[in-house]
């Protein structure tokens, strides 16, 4: 009986604990008052925890609860309350969202980036309106631009088109002015989910030569009735996201998780894999199921992939997708 009463305990404090670990980062990332205001509503927050703790290793469990239950549940009643919007002071580069009309064959895209970067906080704004002919769709590219971690890359994918067009559709994090990414951040609602749709001047090389990060470019093996079937997707996820807001989740609903949520729901019987969410390891997880080059190696096939020396020199040069696919 001790046992048991000591395990309770023990579970109980523990469960205790994460409640107010997750509830201490939600009222970070959520309370609009300030450094100074959340600070004090996170000391407050601690002490409360301390309080049912203390309750809790006093052999005082039921009391604890009475304090415990309360709080979670004005706590998760407070979190539903919080909804995403369409309607913030958006950062430029998100300050538009692709959305397009199909037509026949041809599809026509309305605010395509295409921005002019000189650096991260010095450029031309630049939103087009472009127009694809989808018996002319030739080719699937992902890029993985990866920043710090190796195990974390943001994926892009970038549709091909017989006269040289390529247009990436991106899904990111759609920051207010005054924000910057935070992978915690986006554990708690602290991002709408944005689709863009760009140049690959500009989203390619805003990554490898403005920002200076690795980026890996794979062409992905797939029919043309697929190929047609998820540019219509990215279409269809584009137009639902101007009208319906949704959060940003750093594991449930990110750059690469959407993307295999549109694929599967072409292909059912794609895998779930732990590559999906860390997706610096994609690589290895298309190469396993014979989407990319499969007649090298895996690690010649990553290094081959590498476009950052191709990107640099081409710069703004006009054929800058035409030479970072020049093979070496």
């Amino acid at each position: 009986m001790f046992i048991l009463r000591f395990l309770g305990l023990i579970l109980l404090v523990l469960l205790t604990l994460l409640a107010f670990l997750w509830g201490g980062f939600a009222l970070w990332y959520q309370l609009p008052f300030g450094i100074v205001g959340n600070i004090g509503c996170l000391l407050l927050w601690a002490a409360i925890a301390f309080a049912v703790l203390w309750l809790e290793f006093n052999g005082r469990p039921w009391r604890a609860l009475i304090v415990l239950l309360p709080v979670m549940i004005g706590l998760g009643y407070w979190w539903s309350t919080i909804k995403p919007s369409l309607n913030r002071i958006w950062a430029d580069d998100v300050a538009q969202t692709v959305t397009g009309t199909l037509g026949g064959n041809y599809v026509t895209l309305s605010n395509v980036r295409n921005f002019e970067w000189r650096s991260q906080t010095d450029y031309t704004p630049r939103w087009e309106v472009r127009t694809y002919d989808l018996d002319d769709l030739n080719s699937v590219d992902v890029f993985l631009s990866y920043w710090s971690n190796p195990a974390i890359a943001h994926t892009l994918v970038s549709f091909g088109f017989d006269n040289g067009d390529h247009v990436v559709f991106s899904a990111e994090i759609r920051k207010e002015r005054h924000e910057q990414f935070s992978e915690i951040g986006g554990f708690f609602r602290e991002f709408e989910l944005a689709m863009i749709a760009a140049d690959e001047r500009d989203i390619i090389r805003l990554r490898t030569n403005i920002r200076k990060e690795d980026v890996y470019r794979y062409r992905i093996n797939l029919k043309p009735e697929m190929r047609h079937a998820l540019f219509l997707s990215y279409l269809n996820n584009a137009n639902q996201l101007v009208t319906t807001a949704k959060f940003y989740n750093t594991i449930t609903a990110n750059c690469t998780t959407v993307i295999f949520d549109m694929v599967r729901a072409l292909t059912p019987d794609i895998p779930i894999d732990y590559r999906i969410v860390l997706s610096g390891y994609l690589p290895g997880y298309l190469y396993d199921r014979g989407a990319i080059d499969h007649q090298k190696p895996l690690d010649d096939v990553i290094k081959s992939a590498s476009i950052n020396q191709r990107a640099l020199a081409a710069d703004t040069d006009p054929d800058f997708s035409a030479k970072i696919r020049v093979e070496n």
